[in-house]
């Protein structure tokens, strides 16, 4: 049996842990970041942060084999869905035209936190990106977001290729 304060100590030094590493990931960049804070109105394409808590059940498939990640129709035209927990982005620039990317802003690494107004916008130092194509609308970021392969299946699934 252990001793009633070792177990305490390691269970706050876990529990210490666990805080600074997940505090460290939201950072993400220099800690030089404005604190997300946005001015004006949401327009009605802002993205949705989605988060899915664990499961032991196995992933969806979709029809291309890949890993289901979203529904076409939970992705407004115009606009696009933040997948926060796949660190990924899927846009529709355009109606039944849909494009994903990756939510690391490639300026500092910060996770991109809206989608409006045309653009992918990343709250630390103010990067925007294209829904079309990725590419930089707005710096300091001086490189496109990686694209990444995605399929839709007739049913609307969009599924990572």
């Amino acid at each position: 049996m252990s001793d009633p304060q070792t177990a305490r100590r390691t269970v706050l030094a876990a529990g210490a842990a666990a805080l600074a590493g997940g505090t460290l990931a939201a950072c993400g960049g220099d800690g030089g970041g404005d604190g997300g804070n946005t001015s004006g109105a949401q327009s009605s394409t802002a993205a949705t942060l989605s988060t899915s808590a664990p499961t032991s059940a196995p992933a969806e498939t979709g029809a291309a084999g890949g890993k289901a990640i979203a529904k076409s129709a939970d992705v407004p035209m115009g606009g696009g869905k933040i997948l926060k927990d796949e660190k990924l982005v899927v846009t529709q620039p355009t109606a039944g035209s849909f494009r994903c990317f990756t939510a690391v802003c490639t300026h500092q690494g910060c996770l991109v936190n809206k989608v409006e107004n045309g653009t992918i916008d990343c709250p630390c130092h103010g990067s925007k990106f294209e829904v079309a194509d990725g590419a930089v609308a707005k710096g300091p970021a001086t490189r496109p977001l990686a694209e990444k392969k995605i399929s839709v299946a007739p049913d609307g699934t969009i599924s990572l290729a």
